[in-house]
């Protein structure tokens, strides 16, 4: 069994982010990037997964930059086989279902019946990629996944749901998308670094991917963001003195904002 993984470069955490005011858009051409701190929970999964005898192939897969293979060579330094990255300026602007459209053509053609993916992306904290791709693909798709396991055509998911964890199965192909509480992603190691130059990491354009154009970028989007604003500054907060009527101040004060 092949399991394909998505992974992104997102902007470094700790930096400062800017949006263009003509396009709308995150710049992300400007300091530090970095592979997606979510995505090594679903790349450390699938790695496990192989190491049990349960695949034989991880394929990362990805849409963005060409230079994005610098960051997400990680993930192949983690274990990984090989990359697959969709770089091409026609996919610039593409929402998340152009985004799931491009990546569910190229999991298409690795063959990957079961696909792992974070939680959700550092620079969107949107967690809809694995419900998108799912539909688009066409396969069973379960998220927030505690543990996966797979047994013949199936495979069984621990969720965390609002009231606890729920046991879910499904059949092949699927897509998961892992919580953090799934395992702790290793450290490349040194040999798996300087392993990770070696190892296949094939840049397609959108033609070469097999991807319909249309179906991605600007012209492919579904959303559109028709404004940006700096959030104001935060104001001080009020401090409270007790003088024996502390908690009645600060009922006071939740019933003036009106939250309780």
């Amino acid at each position: 069994m092949k399991i394909a993984v998505c992974v992104k470069e997102v902007p470094d955490t700790t930096a400062e982010k800017r949006i263009d005011a003509g396009t709308r858009r995150l710049v992300r051409d400007e300091g530090d990037r970095m592979l997606n701190e979510f995505d090594k929970y679903a790349i450390e999964e699938a790695i496990r997964l192989k190491e049990a005898g349960t695949a034989d192939e991880v394929i990362l897969v990805s849409l963005g930059p060409e230079k994005a293979v610098e960051s997400l060579r990680q993930a192949l330094a983690m274990g990984a086989d090989r990359l697959v990255l969709v770089s091409d300026p026609a996919a610039a602007g593409s929402d998340y279902l152009g985004t799931a459209r491009a990546l569910a053509a190229v999991i298409e053609e690795t063959g990957a019946e079961l696909v792992l993916l974070g939680a959700e992306a550092t620079d969107a904290r949107s967690g809809v990629m694995a419900a998108a791709l799912g539909e688009v693909s066409g396969r069973a798709w379960v998220t927030s996944a505690n543990s996966v396991s797979v047994s013949g055509s199936t495979i069984t998911v621990e969720r965390q749901g609002d009231d606890g964890v729920d046991t879910v199965q499904a059949p092949l192909p699927a897509v998961v998308s892992v919580t953090k509480a799934i395992n702790e992603p290793r450290y490349p190691s040194l040999k798996g670094i300087m392993g990770a130059k070696k190892k296949p990491q094939d840049v397609k354009s959108l033609a070469e991917a097999g991807i319909d154009a249309a179906g991605v970028g600007e012209q492919g989007a579904r959303t559109k963001v028709v404004g940006v604003e700096t959030p104001p500054p935060r104001s001080a907060g009020r401090v409270v003195k007790d003088e024996g009527d502390g908690a009645q101040q600060i009922l006071d004060f939740l019933i003036e904002k009106k939250i309780v």
